[in-house]
């Protein structure tokens, strides 16, 4: 998580399904953790023929401009995907950390990377179908990462959400629930912080639990890089 504190990024390297279970994860870390955009990202390519495509991994993480401080998760069933070893060869060459994801011990991703994690989950139900329990280990593997990684930022309180972007009258309302339960103030209180925040939860949260204004909720903040807890505490 240093790099990350650092200014580094996550960025998922997959493709096929791998690429496409990549892709949703990185999406939703915006959406669900208050991510700045551009934090975690998917180089993917959902098409059969592309998965042998070095060069298109290489161009489309050199386009990125990698540096020490990103940390690469290359996803692949198999764990041979020319996309993927493509991708992990870039990110050594960048001096990248480098995580291979597969379900299988041992993989030539394995070998490219500083770390190894095997799903193993055994002969699918349909044979040659990965998108089916290496899938389904492979969602869970991502989900823990970025998970664990925005929780060790501070993008979360007390085991809640407090940075889910308030898009619709369900989501508007769990941030909330979520302030007032993090905060312990009265739902009077919440919602005149939520309304002085212009809706933002953790602006909100942090006014409450600093006992500051919005705005200097809000600055306290930016210098803590997104963390309520630090944002909190200053």
């Amino acid at each position: 998580m240093e790099r990350l504190r650092q200014g580094g990024r996550l960025i998922y390297a997959g493709a096929g399904t791998s690429g496409a279970l990549a892709a949703l994860d990185a999406a939703e870390c915006g959406s669900t953790f208050g991510s700045p955009s551009g934090e975690v990202l998917a180089v993917v390519t959902e098409q059969d023929a592309a998965e042998d495509d070095r060069a298109a991994a290489t161009n489309a993480l050199l386009g990125l401009a990698l540096r020490p401080e990103d940390c690469v998760v290359a996803v692949s069933a198999s764990g041979r995907t020319p996309f993927v070893l493509a991708a992990l060869v870039a990110a050594r060459q960048a001096g990248a950390l480098r995580v291979a994801v597969a379900s299988v011990r041992g993989s030539a991703a394995a070998a490219l990377a500083e770390h190894e994690v095997a799903a193993v989950v055994g002969p699918e139900v349909i044979a040659g179908s990965t998108r089916l329990k290496a899938g389904t280990a492979q969602k869970l593997v991502l989900n823990t990462i970025s998970t664990v990684a925005m929780i060790r930022l501070g993008r979360t309180y007390g085991g809640l959400m407090v940075a889910v972007a308030p898009g619709n009258e369900k989501l508007r309302e769990r941030a909330r629930r979520n302030v007032v339960l993090a905060s312990g103030a009265s739902e009077e209180r919440v919602d005149e912080a939520l309304a002085a925040a212009a809706g933002d939860a953790r602006v909100a949260l942090v006014s409450l639990l600093a006992g500051v204004d919005a705005a200097a909720a809000r600055s306290r903040l930016e210098a803590s890089e997104g963390s309520v807890r630090k944002a909190a505490q200053q």
